[in-house]
C-alpha cells in the first residue's frame, strides 16, 4: 500500500505521516530527505546550485521510485502540484490532501530557513502561492482529510479513508 500525503508547507505531512505509517505498520519516507540523501545535497543547496527545476524533475524522479517501494510518503509542498506526479502517484496507489487553513500553515514554517520558498517570500506573497496550490491539491488527490486536529486524529481520518477504497 501506497499513501502520498500531499498539501503546503507546514500542513503536517511529516508529523502525521509518522503517525500514520506506526498507525497502519508501514514504511515511512519523507520525499524531501530522500531526494538529499540521493542527491548528497540539501534542499536547499539543490535550490541555489541547480535551481528549482532540477529539484523538481528529482521530485517528479522520486514520486515514482517510493511509489514501487510503497508505505507512507510526506510529499514536499510542490510534488503534487505537477499532473504527472499526481497521475503516477495515483497509479501507485491514495494521494490525500491534508487540508490547513493558511494562517495555521505559516505560524508553522515562519522564519524556518530550511525552506528556500519560505525565505524568498513574504507572509503576502506566501498567501499568494497558497491560494494558487489549494485547487490542484484537491483536483491531484483522492482523499481530503481535514488538517486541524490532532496528529493522531488526522492519521485515524486518513487510515479510516483510504481503508474504505
Amino acid at each position: 500500500m501506497t499513501i502520498y500525503l500531499c498539501g503546503f508547507m507546514g500542513c503536517g505531512k511529516t508529523t502525521v505521516g509518522r503517525v500514520l505509517a506506526d498507525m497502519m505498520s508501514l514504511e515511512y519516507t519523507d520525499m524531501d530527505a530522500y531526494i538529499e540523501k540521493k542527491s548528497g545535497m540539501s534542499i536547499p543547496q539543490i535550490f541555489a546550485e541547480k535551481g528549482e527545476d532540477a529539484f523538481r524533475r528529482m521530485e517528479t524522479k522520486a514520486v515514482a521510485e517510493l511509489g514501487k517501494a510503497g508505505g507512507i510518503i510526506a510529499c514536499g509542498g510542490g510534488a503534487m502540484l505537477k499532473e504527472i506526479n499526481a497521475e503516477t502517484a495515483a497509479e501507485y496507489g491514495t494521494v490525500v490532501y491534508i487540508d490547513v487553513p493558511y494562517d495555521m500553515c505559516y505560524d508553522r514554517i515562519s522564519g524556518d530557513t530550511n525552506r528556500p520558498i519560505v525565505m524568498a517570500n513574504t507572509k503576502e506573497s506566501l498567501e499568494e502561492i497558497y491560494n494558487e496550490r489549494v485547487p490542484l491539491y484537491i483536483a491531484h488527490s483522492q482523499v481530503r482529510a481535514d488538517g486541524t486536529g490532532s496528529p493522531e486524529e488526522i492519521a485515524a481520518e486518513i487510515k479510516a479513508a483510504v481503508e474504505m477504497k
